[in-house]
């Protein structure tokens, strides 16, 4: 009699602990499009690995420019080879995968020279990526959920206006989701040229990279890591993310592997309120190490 009373009272217990769980659960993000040899688009999102996949790189754009989009091997968007994957972008998101845009990287030709420049810039951003219209979208008539500012060079001068009109862009369209907006900035605090764009408040996610900066990536000690995890979560954002390579190739510093994160990295870290996973740099290193396999009940 008294084990069947508990029974229900500890079906209860596990139920909610299994939704607590499920509340501080974090996702991987992960960029693809950057090297050739890894796993197509629709493979990325069917390995149910991932919450959000970052296209990378429209890797020219503002002053003046035509901007341009680079997908390594993947496909050549000059000649409308990337339409196809419309098809990929759409079977991502029916599984509930997010897929973003992300302009700049750490080799490119970009930058803002004025909130004008900025405006072209967005308008160009939403007809032909997200929820406007153009005759030329380089990736067909896929609507991306939003779009990543990974700025690492130039002034950092117009990317909280470049911000605010993309966020106002996506409240005016009639019946969508509005557009996400995501950041990776370096982690030491405050990076040279996402900070503005951020203070905005708008940013959705911020993946901040905690690899090629030795003085607050984890191998710098437990202290350094915290003091700068701690200076990301004050940001006015939705949710933080641990940015790491994938493999000791993919970055010069702050690999961490993967038993080593799940077991010393994250349990300091998967309690704050602002905590919402990890970003790996990038799907061809993961593809060689698994490190997502091996991360994900943990994250």
């Amino acid at each position: 009699m008294a084990g069947r009373a508990l029974a229900p009272f500890l079906l209860a217990a596990t139920i909610l602990a299994a939704l607590l769980a499920t509340c501080h659960a974090g996702g991987i993000a992960v960029y693809w499009g950057q090297n050739d040899g890894e796993a197509s688009l629709s493979e990325t999102c069917a390995s149910s690995n991932y919450k959000f996949v970052i296209l990378a790189f429209v890797y020219k754009f503002g002053k003046g420019q035509t901007p341009q989009l680079d997908l390594a091997s993947h496909c050549d968007p000059s000649s409308g080879g990337c339409r196809g994957l419309s098809k990929d972008i759409q079977s991502c998101q029916r599984r509930g995968i997010k897929v973003l845009l992300s302009i700049g990287g750490g080799d490119g030709s970009y930058g803002l020279t004025s909130e004008g420049d900025a405006r072209n810039v967005a308008a160009y951003l939403w007809n032909n990526y997200l929820g406007g219209t153009s005759s030329s979208r380089p990736l067909g008539d896929a609507v991306l959920d939003g779009i990543d500012f990974d700025i690492e060079l130039g002034a950092a001068k117009y990317w909280d206006r470049l911000a605010r009109d993309l966020k106002n862009m996506g409240k005016k369209q009639q019946g969508g989701n509005g557009v996400l907006l995501s950041a990776a900035p370096q982690c030491p605090f405050p990076d040279e040229w996402d900070s503005g764009a951020i203070k905005t408040g708008l940013f959705d996610f911020v993946w901040v990279q905690f690899y090629n900066n030795p003085e607050c990536q984890f191998s710098s000690g437990r202290s350094a890591f915290l003091a700068a995890w701690k200076q990301w979560e004050s940001v006015p954002a939705g949710k933080i993310f641990l940015g790491l390579p994938a493999s000791k190739d993919a970055a010069g510093t702050g690999f961490v592997p993967a038993g080593e994160l799940n077991s010393r990295v994250l349990p300091l870290i998967r309690g704050s309120p602002k905590y919402g996973g990890v970003m790996l740099w990038s799907k061809y290193y993961d593809d060689r190490t698994g490190y997502s396999s091996a991360i994900k009940s943990h994250v």
